[in-house]
């Protein structure tokens, strides 16, 4: 069986939220909207799709896949890659989600840890993400490290340790978690051909420090252009330039954090920053004020000074 084609990826990834219309049905009419967007607004040429910004795990398998199906088509020739996530609570879902990204042209899978019933040790993991993995063994394979939401602390330079020898496939890691230690660890374990991926956006500095190659976060959606900055600083080694940016893009997240930053308002915040009509979450996620996303984008204008006072206010 031939191995997976090995693209390596770098830089930023938007962790993409699911268009969807007032009915609270999927709406993938916008995604070609959305990946012009990211690609011409916002210099992002990557995306994470129907992951934890996405509510994936509040859609159905067949909506997954037709979100999947949509971004790839979409991003084809525009974006560079689409990593789908596919993890789910259902090995069997997991599967079926994966040979079907591997169909519908996706870069790469990702799978996060079950979390109902969650895996009793480390061994248990490795091997659910084993099982998925056999599904799609020509696509490269991601461990979506998120234990904030998942409840499954386990190092995730353990689930690492040796995984090649189970999993031929395995690519890298997505690591959404604060423990630097943990994550360095991984990036001085690990072979120099795994990505290495942060999703701490208020935390990226940090990570490139320890040897991150690249990003997956939501606030890339909007924020992509101006996180570039730092990224480009870092590479030229302006510490205090990059450091600067860090900061700032800090100071509008903790703002957004006091104002209830979940996922509801983050999706509402994209909404009046990019104009795209990406509708309401879904329950038992409820659908944010429009008054308070504004007061978060205010905060984006006047700390990073993107744009005209008052162009928020026209959006739709």
């Amino acid at each position: 069986m031939a191995a997976p084609q090995r693209k390596m990826i770098s830089g930023l990834i938007a962790a993409t939220f699911t268009p969807l219309n007032d009915q609270g049905e999927i709406n993938p009419s916008v995604i070609e909207r959305y990946v012009d967007y990211l690609v011409k607004e916002q210099g992002v040429r990557a995306v994470f799709v129907n992951g934890t910004t996405g509510e994936s795990m509040s859609l159905s398998v067949e909506e997954r896949k037709r979100l999947a199906e949509e971004w790839c088509q979409r991003g084809k020739g525009k974006l560079d890659q689409v990593i789908v996530h596919v993890g789910c609570l259902s090995l069997k879902e997991s599967q079926e989600l994966a040979r079907h990204a591997a169909d519908v042209g996706a870069d790469g899978i990702a799978v996060i840890s079950p979390c109902f019933f969650k895996p009793a040790d480390k061994d248990a993991l490795r091997k659910f993400l084993q099982h998925v993995a056999k599904a799609a063994p020509c696509l490269p394979f991601y461990y979506y490290h998120l234990p904030a939401l998942t409840g499954v602390s386990f190092k995730a330079m353990d689930i690492l340790q040796g995984i090649e020898d189970i999993i031929p496939s395995f690519q890298g890691l997505k690591f959404s978690g604060s423990d630097l230690m943990d994550f360095g660890q991984c990036v001085h374990h690990s072979p120099p051909h795994w990505p290495m991926l942060y999703g701490m956006d208020e935390q990226l500095l940090a990570a490139l420090v320890m040897g991150a190659h690249g990003a997956v976060g939501s606030t890339y959606n909007y924020m992509g252009c101006v996180v570039n900055r730092l990224l480009e600083a870092y590479e030229k080694g302006d510490y205090v330039l990059a450091r600067s940016i860090q900061f700032q893009t800090q100071e509008v997240i903790s703002y957004a954090v006091k104002q209830g930053f979940d996922t509801a308002v983050n999706k509402q915040l994209m909404c009046v920053v990019s104009g795209l009509p990406l509708g309401p979450p879904r329950l038992p996620l409820q659908e944010c004020p429009r008054e308070r996303a504004l007061a978060i984008a205010r905060r984006l204008q006047e700390v990073l000074g993107r744009t005209e006072e008052g162009a928020l206010e026209t959006q739709p």
